[in-house]
């Protein structure tokens, strides 16, 4: 029985190791926080997950918490207008629903499925002396821990990391009280606020230790309007500024926020990070080699939404490689052959399409965003994009082809619907 370390209990930590503990590999799972820990702890992500990712759950009977948690329909896009209100809102239909659960209750339970399946469970954080220690005795070492000094073992690839600063300031907040949208009382959403030149508000439901609630998360651009989290230690303190700047910038949703609380006391968080995309192969002082794993290579910031669908996408692709190499040693070849066919289906779409989402829009798409309000088609197919990013590249980049493109759905789509013919 082949013997592996993962290193980091998040969506593709822990993802990872049940699925090969399924598979009957002897798997040891190091996480630096207890279940219970985590639990008990402060939110750590947004994490809506859309159908392909939730798909790899279901694959593995680990969808525990899914009729209980929202099923989220559609993609809304708002865009602000100068003088007020909205100069853009659509809403997009998912071909199959998203949904989010609070990490806090599925990474403590997940670990805790670990431990019943006959796991072993190491509560420690982990250093590079020690992964230098265990390297000898496993076949294989994965580092899914994508913080602190392990990182450090990853060199950063200059060349598909176009930033070295972060491009946005996060606030997050959970609630309990938002009312719905009055547009579609009865669909549960994500909704994107896309304010020119002050940032996004997205909001979306979610299901958190306490139930239902809902997720507003501010992302502000450096040093703008937004950009007011830092040294704000008090949850209700964070939870006033946040409706303040929605009031302030987007009222059609401070309108249905105006009765909201928190949903306990660890229900906010803010930060900031610099999107990278690393070398995916770490060396210790040893002589050994360790696999990186979703976002301790590839970190994107969250404007798109894929953290947990990159993590849940790279956990099924690096099992799929797993499983398929046998009792083959885990060289040097095999890791960079394991992180290029996870790179070049899912790393890379995503990075290029949350980059150019970062960036001030271009003329093409401003215009997409704003066609996508009178042709339904266009707006199901970029919230459909939140589940497979690669789509956008027939689309999304060269004007010509979105000029193309709407044209051809123009011409499909008459003012009272689908053409008959």
């Amino acid at each position: 029985m082949r013997k592996i370390l993962v290193v980091g209990a998040g969506q593709s930590g822990l993802q990872l190791a049940l699925g090969l503990q399924s598979k009957g590999y002897d798997v040891t799972l190091m996480s630096n926080r207890t279940a219970d820990e985590i639990r008990t702890g402060r939110v750590m992500s947004t994490q809506v997950m859309f159908d392909t990712a939730l798909q790899h759950e279901r694959d593995l009977q680990l969808a525990f918490w899914e009729r209980q948690t929202p099923r989220i329909e559609g993609v809304g896009v708002s865009v602000a207008a100068p003088e007020g209100g909205r100069a853009v809102d659509w809403l997009g239909r998912l071909k199959g629903f998203a949904q989010s659960v609070d990490q806090r209750v599925k990474m403590a339970g997940w670990m805790d499925t670990f431990v019943q399946w006959g796991g072993q469970l190491v509560i420690h954080g982990a250093s590079v002396a020690d992964l230098d220690f265990f390297s000898r005795t496993y076949d294989l070492v994965l580092v899914a821990a994508g913080k602190g000094e392990l990182v450090s073992m990853f060199a950063r690839d200059a060349a598909r990391s176009p930033y070295d600063a972060p491009q946005r300031a996060l606030a997050v907040s959970y609630v309990h009280g938002l009312g719905p949208r009055p547009e579609h009382p009865d669909t549960e959403a994500v909704r994107c606020n896309l304010v020119p030149g002050v940032g996004e508000l997205f909001v979306m439901p979610t299901l958190t230790t306490s139930g239902r609630a809902d997720i507003l998360f501010w992302e502000g651009l450096p040093g703008g309007p937004v950009d007011v989290f830092k040294g704000v230690k008090d949850p209700a303190d964070h939870l006033a500024l946040t409706l303040e700047l929605m009031e302030k910038f987007t009222p059609w949703e401070y309108a249905r926020a105006t009765k909201v609380d928190l949903t306990d006391g660890g229900a906010t968080l803010a930060g900031r990070y610099a999107p990278v995309v690393r070398e995916p192969i770490g060396r210790l002082p040893g002589g050994g080699l360790v696999l990186g794993v979703a976002d301790v290579v590839v970190a994107n910031d969250p404007i798109t939404g894929q953290g947990s669908n990159s993590a849940a996408k790279c956990a099924a692709s690096y099992l799929s490689s797993i499983l398929m190499h046998g009792d083959k040693p885990f060289d040097e070849a095999w890791m960079k052959a394991t992180f290029d066919k996870y790179w070049f289906t899912t790393g890379k779409p995503v990075t290029q399409w949350t980059n150019a989402m970062l960036g001030v829009p271009p003329e093409h798409v401003l215009n997409l965003i704003g066609a996508a309000g009178q042709l339904p088609p266009v707006a199901d197919r970029f919230a459909n994009g939140f589940d497979n990013p690669a789509d956008f590249d027939g689309y999304f980049y060269d004007p010509e082809d979105t000029a193309d493109y709407l044209a051809e759905v123009s011409a499909s789509v008459s003012p009272s619907g689908p053409d008959p013919e």
